[in-house]
């Protein structure tokens, strides 16, 4: 049985760095002329409901979504240089994915919130674009809510590999508790890592099924993946030499 495999970016594969911060207020400032007063949460959410809400509390209206979201692939786009010096691959990322794209068990592709340009030049900018199928996955362009991201890349790859996927088959990897409930709300597994700002504990309660400290091990997240862990455990932190990035 082929399960689907999908991917969080920021904080669970790579870290964008000041490029990726960068984003709101770039294209908040070409959106209106202004630099924005204030900053809004942006872990685990999309970039399209980020940026309303910059602009909703800035009182700026009549901004239309495709109008947004071109000034935020542009603003990630200008800040490449910045992206590619600065950001990096989280430990174990590359030897993960290039394991899953091996592994005739796995289809491989991204749930991020992360419009689609934008989750490329991400992955482009650290060799991993080759890794993920991009056409089976869903994005931050396709709708606001990350929840119903699941449900949308499952019929993707569904009609890709003629397989149907759903919770039994698909598997949702993040960092934050907000991938976990996206997962949990829109009918995957979910395999959490706690390499962003949320700990083992955090992950657990919110729901995930197993929880890794890093990718570090292949061999333990391809446990988790194909299900042989046991179901809401944190999977232990083993001695091992750390994988290259």
């Amino acid at each position: 049985m082929l399960t689907l495999v999908l991917w969080d970016i920021d904080y669970t594969l790579l870290v964008s760095g000041p490029a990726g911060r960068s984003v709101y207020p770039r294209a908040f400032t070409a959106l209106t002329g202004a630099q924005p007063e204030c900053t809004v949460p942006t872990e685990g959410r999309t970039e399209p409901e980020i940026m309303a809400e910059l602009l909703a509390r800035h009182g700026v209206t009549g901004v239309s979504a495709e109008d947004a979201a071109a000034a935020m692939t542009d603003a990630l786009r200008e800040a490449d240089g910045e992206l590619r010096a600065k950001g990096r691959r989280l430990p174990g990322a590359l030897m993960t994915l290039a394991a899953l794209r091996d592994d005739p068990r796995a289809v491989q592709s991204l749930l991020t919130g992360n419009l689609r340009p934008n989750a490329h030049r991400k992955l482009a900018a650290f060799g991993l674009e080759e890794l993920v199928d991009f056409d089976a996955g869903a994005y931050g362009s396709d709708d606001s809510v990350r929840a119903r991201l699941v449900p949308l890349a499952q019929r993707r790859a569904g009609e890709r590999y003629g397989v149907r996927f759903d919770r039994t088959n698909t598997v949702l990897l993040g960092d934050t508790v907000r991938d976990v409930a996206a997962g949990v709300e829109g009918g995957a597994r979910v395999v959490a890592v706690a390499t962003g700002q949320y700990t083992e504990t955090d992950l657990l309660a919110a729901g995930a099924d197993a929880v890794l400290p890093d990718l570090c091990s292949i061999e333990r997240v391809l446990t988790c993946v194909f299900g042989v862990a046991r179901p809401g455990r944190a999977v232990p932190r083993q001695p091992h030499p750390r994988n290259a990035p």
